[in-house]
């Protein structure tokens, strides 16, 4: 049926004689947003809509519709016509992992959503408090580890911290039980309180309790160092090449959509995630840009799949539809 719809709707555009996206945007543009208002995800949704916003000379306004892991948005954009004015910020949750891990995510998100624009994306940090844990290195908590029975905490089941942190429990071999939380608020707290070992969560979520010497950073999942947290190694340089992930943000709309429409939001989600400004601030929160076409930008959500699809088996997510 959704598909029908789609189908008929552009069939609707077609018939009207000049293309629909030759004028868009005419009216105000809705953007979904499936986080709590407020997080980072939030803030880069409405750092896109007040660029949007400006450029395109329309409005671009965000609406926080949260509930069922963020499947009640997504399947809001999948019934909507392809017109352009309903779009959706998504994570790697949305197209890579959901579609695996649950059994309400009936979409392929390579053929049922429009995959706009990458965003931005936050590494995975593995940190401590040091006081409460006596943990101080990298080195320390793997001696612990393989003697004592230890817990860590993500912001919940099927994120990508959580995925993070059982891929690094199962090729290290260490001794750490999983303990998710609805949200990085409550996980970081008891990580302060000395509840939990450690914690596999986003740089952008624990980014004011490490520069405020609360917790420390042993490890983090990128490539190499990054510039602006230069004192936490990586993975990689630890001997875990294999840990190199990070949770990513994008656009996306309804299957179909008029490649003017795509080709001019991706030109200015880039635009807008390289801009100086924007850029230092996203870096100072642990967010990182990398700007990708639309095309390149599918390919990339395939490859994340191939990468995580074992993960998700290896933790027993895998759900069969």
């Amino acid at each position: 049926m959704r598909k029908l719809l789609a189908t008929l709707a552009m069939g609707v555009l077609m018939t009207t004689g000049a293309s629909a996206s030759d004028d868009w945007p005419n009216r105000p543009v809705r953007i979904l947003s499936t986080f709590a208002a407020g997080g980072a995800a939030d803030v880069l949704a409405r750092i896109i809509a007040e660029h949007l916003s400006t450029a395109l000379k329309q409005q671009f306004f965000v609406e926080v519709r949260s509930g069922a892991g963020g499947q009640i948005a997504v399947r809001t954009i999948l019934d909507s016509p392809p017109d352009g004015y309903n779009l959706i910020l998504v994570s790697v949750s949305h197209l890579v992992i959901h579609p695996m891990s649950r059994k309400d995510a009936t979409y392929d998100p390579l053929k049922d959503l429009t995959n706009i624009a990458f965003a931005g994306g936050s590494p995975v940090v593995l940190a401590v408090n040091s006081e409460k844990s006596g943990l101080k290195t990298f080195k320390d908590l793997l001696e612990r580890g393989k003697n004592q029975q230890m817990t860590y905490s993500s912001s919940g089941l099927g994120t990508m911290g959580h995925l993070v942190g059982a891929n690094f429990v199962n090729l290290s071999k260490i001794k750490s039980e999983h303990v998710p939380y609805k949200g990085a608020s409550q996980a970081l707290a008891d990580l302060v309180g000395g509840h939990i070992i450690w914690c596999s969560q986003t740089l952008t979520s624990s980014s004011s309790y490490l520069r405020g010497n609360t917790l420390q950073g042993l490890a983090l999942s990128t490539e190499q160092r990054l510039p602006d947290w230069p004192d936490i190694p990586t993975f990689k340089e630890q001997g875990y090449p294999d840990l190199v992930a990070s949770i990513w943000f994008a656009l996306s709309g309804p299957a179909n959509l008029p490649p003017a429409i795509v080709k001019k939001l991706n030109e200015e989600v880039g635009r807008a995630m390289t801009s100086p400004e924007i850029a230092a601030r996203m870096r100072r929160d642990g967010m990182i840009t990398n700007p990708m076409d639309p095309a390149r930008f599918q390919k990339f959500i395939a490859e994340e799949k191939r990468v995580w699809s074992p993960v998700v088996q290896q933790v027993g997510l895998a759900v069969k539809k």
